[in-house]
């Protein structure tokens, strides 16, 4: 299961907890019934915003709707986040010269600094 679909998930589960139907919450989001609906089936990425908004009416603290640890601190979170993205970065950059070195084994280094060139010529950096 996805972040996307865990999120959902707990969303229902606390909706349902409160006693609220996708109509009322549809209705407190200003969303159709419709739009709602997606949100619970993981059908529409939320931003910051509608997710604070889902949070305030549900009466959940963002932190612990998003599954965040909030005994931990602040500090410690930012810490570990980074840590998860810098190894996330890393994992890409890998993928990325590996990408690299399969295309220089396609059609070698000629059409590397053609490539260059014509970035250059029309303006990319």
């Amino acid at each position: 299961m996805n972040v996307t679909s865990n999120l959902s998930e707990k969303i229902r589960q606390i909706r349902l907890q409160k006693g609220l139907s996708q109509e009322n919450m549809a209705d407190m989001l200003g969303l159709s019934t419709t739009a709602y609906g997606d949100i619970e089936r993981g059908r529409t990425e939320l931003s910051v915003s509608r997710l604070e908004n889902v949070a305030k009416l549900l009466d959940v603290p963002l932190p612990e709707l998003l599954g965040i640890d909030i005994s931990m601190s602040e500090t410690e979170w930012l810490r570990q986040e980074n840590t998860r993205i810098l190894a996330e970065n890393r994992r890409l950059q890998n993928e990325l010269d590996q990408w690299k070195m399969k295309f220089r084994q396609l059609f070698g280094d000629g059409i590397i600094r053609q490539i260059g060139e014509e970035r250059e010529r029309i303006g990319f950096k």
